[in-house]
């Protein structure tokens, strides 16, 4: 039971334990609610439970979403009905509920607000990638008209900048606190801490390469590879981040 309590425990707080199964690799089963309950006994652990129980409720129905507040808010709302003037009850933000637009923009449309033409050759783009008009959105932006371009090129360059940057922050964090760990080895009556030191390390080196793949994104033009290198950085991202 100890281990099933440390094991839950941590799946809840990575939250991951919506689809976690038996920790031996052969089964699959997965753990009911009334079991998690009957072995996890903090409070707060189960509180955290809940509510990724909550979120997953809300995920799975079309029609319910969260409160689009960029400022936050955990209300849920019921899109089915919902018109331009509805208000979240809670902190009476206006949300739109057809694209990813945080705020209800009426009397612009949902297409207003991602696809622009350029007033030169009439080439249609999404605004929100700079990528030709299409529901994949597959294919890089390639308008002649040289000022959208530089716009496009230095839009691109900042998000890489940005991302790329923030990976190098926090693989200093990661040094810093493998760094504060060793110290704490060296005091007396501390028990063993190598793999709190070892996850440090691996934190380090996935922060490197998370930095380093934003500039190899940026420079590589293959659009078909490229589908395939984002989508295992951004896996690489979530587990970082759950580390």
């Amino acid at each position: 039971q100890p281990c099933w309590r440390e094991y839950l425990t941590t799946r809840i707080e990575q939250n991951m334990v919506v689809n976690c199964t038996c920790p031996i690799s052969e089964c699959h089963a997965q753990p009911t609610t009334a079991f998690i309950y009957s072995i996890v006994s903090s409070e707060e652990i189960i509180a955290k439970y809940e509510k990724a129980l909550l979120r997953r409720y809300v995920e799975c129905c079309s029609n319910l979403t969260w409160c689009t507040n960029p400022q936050g808010c955990d209300q849920i709302l019921l899109k089915d009905g919902l018109g331009y003037g509805a208000a979240c009850s809670k902190c009476s933000w206006i949300s739109c509920f057809n694209c990813n637009f945080p705020e209800a923009h009426y009397p612009a449309s949902c297409s207003h607000m991602s696809h622009m033409t350029c007033a030169k050759c009439n080439h249609g783009f999404c605004w929100r990638c700079l990528k030709p008009w299409r529901p994949n959105h597959k294919d890089y932006y390639n308008c002649s008209a040289m000022v959208s371009k530089a716009a496009w090129q230095e839009k691109r360059f900042q998000d890489y900048n940005e991302r790329c940057t923030f990976h190098h922050h926090a693989r200093e964090f990661a040094i810093s606190l493998r760094n504060s760990i060793s110290s704490i080895r060296e005091m007396p009556k501390i028990r063993n801490l190598t793999f709190v030191l070892d996850a440090c390390k691996v934190l380090e080196q996935a922060r490197k390469v998370l930095a380093y793949s934003c500039v190899y994104s940026y420079y590589n033009q293959d659009t078909e590879s490229m589908d395939i290198v984002e989508q295992q950085t951004e896996s690489l991202e979530l587990l970082t981040n759950a580390l």
